[in-house]
């Protein structure tokens, strides 16, 4: 079985304005998030983003923005020697209609253990919400919160120690 990082986008990945990155024009890679990418990757442990996008329910970004943006983020991990293994994401929201997939739902997180054959004992979920680690914790993978665009390489030696 393989173990896994599971992180969270925006304000993991990218710097989180505090609504909504709407377009690749809004998309920021926080200062250490490749390097810490890289070296989780050379230890072994496949990357998967599992992001909520509710914006796109309620009408402000599209599906084709996020496909995008994820574009982006792939090319400059492929840049740096490594690759992203997946990308889920939710577009619903709440307001707009039930999902099992939007966090704290674990649906996402599910159907990555079963398409990349996941122990979820040796992975990982990296979030800065509580929402994050809670549909981690449904799955039986352990979290880490941390602070809303903080430096994810702080928690490398962490998270490779699992």
């Amino acid at each position: 079985m393989n173990k896994a990082i599971f992180l969270d986008r925006d304000g993991v990945i990218n710097h989180d304005p505090g609504d909504y990155t709407k377009s690749l024009s809004e998309f920021t890679i926080l200062p250490t998030v490749i390097q810490a990418m890289k070296q989780l990757h050379d230890a072994g442990f496949l990357l998967i983003l599992i992001t909520n996008q509710g914006g796109i329910a309620k009408g402000l970004y599209t599906h084709e923005d996020v496909a995008e943006i994820h574009d982006y983020l792939k090319d400059e991990c492929k840049k740096a020697g490594f690759e992203i293994t997946d990308i889920y994401y939710s577009p619903h929201h709440d307001n707009y209609g039930k999902s099992l997939t939007r966090k704290p739902g674990s649906l996402m997180i599910e159907r990555a253990c079963a398409r990349y054959d996941i122990d979820p004992n040796r992975s990982v979920m990296v979030g800065d919400k509580q929402r994050d680690l809670d549909a981690a914790a449904k799955v039986g993978i352990q979290g880490v919160l941390i602070e809303v665009n903080g430096p994810l390489i702080d928690y490398v030696e962490l998270l490779a120690s699992r």
